[in-house]
């Protein structure tokens, strides 16, 4: 019984084994993201080191550990510690068996993310390695290429590769943003990174511009725009540049939303009279009317199977959100407290989040597509609304006012780690979370 322990014991020490471009190292730590309430880790990240013998670009030592700081500071599961509590800067050692552990232990490092980088004219390496400070162990290590005045992404790809070491999880660092940003003083739609950078304009209007939404494969996406008269719908190709109008019935053409298998997407439209829900194909082509009613059926999002829609109805009176089940037909009340619920996104982990008006604000909640286990999400920080998922259903990124105007902010699907991204002159509504 004692060998059958011992050996036991030797399986398992194996069994944590990895390789990484150093040889063999120790995963020791692992982040549950499913537990209701997920601990940060304190992890210490000094300027990265100059390894190329010169002192070309001396910014990028702090531009590029800034960066992946960032980056785990959004993803809500680090604590990146103040680099004025460092006993040792950017000019220590990349490797475990040179660095004193005990130095980053007794300012609460848990973990510590050396690194280092070389450049060869317009060329970028960086290379990275992450330790247990605990064990004095080498968690990962990783090395990348890129171009140099691409470092951000080049960052954002070694920062997916640590929440993906550390979390079994794909990350969302290279994934992007679509908005209504009005810098311009008119309406326009602008794309940007998860993080708020690299903006860049997606119309130029000089009009009112509203509602963008990437389709799935994140190649295309759509809008409203007021430039030729009433609120007609456009498609925008991202890789050729083409646009093209969709809808331009008479009447309403707005709040489209693709379905999952990007062929089709579901939108408002009234050129019968009455504000109904209708799928048409990319080629602006009626295929169904979803919801026939008397009342204003607005705001569809499809479940991540396509086989149901949430949507925003009055016919209760006020505001609510409904659940239509598409084979059938069958429509069912989902919201029942508070006297007005809107803008319902489903995410890819099937769950609903929406807006509701509470005491006079708005504020965003989750719930089951049954309606049951509502949870508040934002409160006591002015007006939140228009939320929308990350692709892999863990972020959620919304607009509020809670600063005097409109930005977008992001945070985890708990309701922590709520962070401002966009800083750009006037406001900033109406997110988007497209694919990388």
């Amino acid at each position: 019984m004692r060998w059958r322990r011992v050996l036991f014991g030797w399986v398992f020490v194996f069994a944590l084994l990895f390789f990484c471009f150093e040889g063999v190292t120790f995963a020791r730590i692992y982040i549950d993201v499913n537990s209701p309430s997920v601990p940060k880790f304190n992890i210490a990240i000094p300027d990265f080191k100059n390894l190329g013998g010169d002192n070309k670009h001396p910014a990028l030592s702090s531009d590029l550990s800034g960066v992946v700081g960032n980056d785990l500071d959004l993803s809500g599961y680090f604590n990146p510690l103040d680099k004025a509590a460092f006993l040792e800067g950017k000019d220590g050692p990349l490797k475990g068996k040179d660095i004193n552990f005990k130095d980053w232990s007794v300012i609460g490092a848990e973990l510590l993310l050396r690194g280092g980088y070389v450049c060869v004219g317009d060329r970028l390496e960086v290379e990275v390695r992450l330790f247990d400070v605990f064990r004095g162990r080498q968690i990962m290590g990783k090395r990348a290429l890129g171009k140099l005045d691409e470092y951000r992404h080049l960052m954002h790809r070694l920062s997916n590769e640590i929440i993906l070491r550390m979390t079994r999880h794909e990350g969302i660092f290279l994934t992007r943003l679509a908005f209504v940003g009005t810098a311009t003083g008119e309406r326009e739609i602008y794309a940007c990174d998860y993080d708020g950078h690299n903006v860049r304009p997606l119309t130029r209007d000089k009009s009112i511009a509203i509602l963008p939404r990437w389709s799935p494969d994140g190649k295309k996406i759509v809008y409203n725009s007021y430039k030729n008269g009433g609120p007609m719908l456009y498609l925008r190709d991202l890789v050729t540049g083409a646009l093209r109008r969709l809808s331009g019935r008479s009447g309403l053409n707005i709040g489209a939303c693709w379905a999952p298998d990007g062929r089709e997407m579901a939108l408002t439209m009234s050129h019968g009279g009455n504000p109904d829900i209708f799928t048409i194909d990319l080629e602006g082509k009626i295929l169904k009317q979803l919801v026939k009613h008397w009342g204003i059926d607005v705001s569809p999002a499809f479940s991540p199977d396509g086989s149901r829609i949430a949507f925003v109805s009055n016919r209760s009176g006020s505001p609510q959100i409904y659940l239509l089940e598409i084979s059938s037909g069958r429509v069912a009340r989902l919201t029942y407290e508070g006297k007005y619920n809107t803008s319902p996104s489903w995410s890819s982990l099937n769950r609903i989040a929406f807006v509701g008006k509470v005491d006079g604000n708005f504020d965003i909640f989750t719930m089951e597509p049954d309606g049951s286990r509502i949870k508040r999400l934002t409160s006591g920080a002015g007006n939140n609304e228009d939320p929308c998922w990350s692709p892999d259903g863990r972020y959620m990124a919304f607009s509020s006012d809670r600063t005097g105007q409109y930005h977008i902010y992001i945070m985890n699907t708990n309701g922590r780690t709520q962070r401002r991204v966009t800083f750009q002159k006037g406001k900033q509504t109406s997110p988007s979370w497209g694919p990388e």
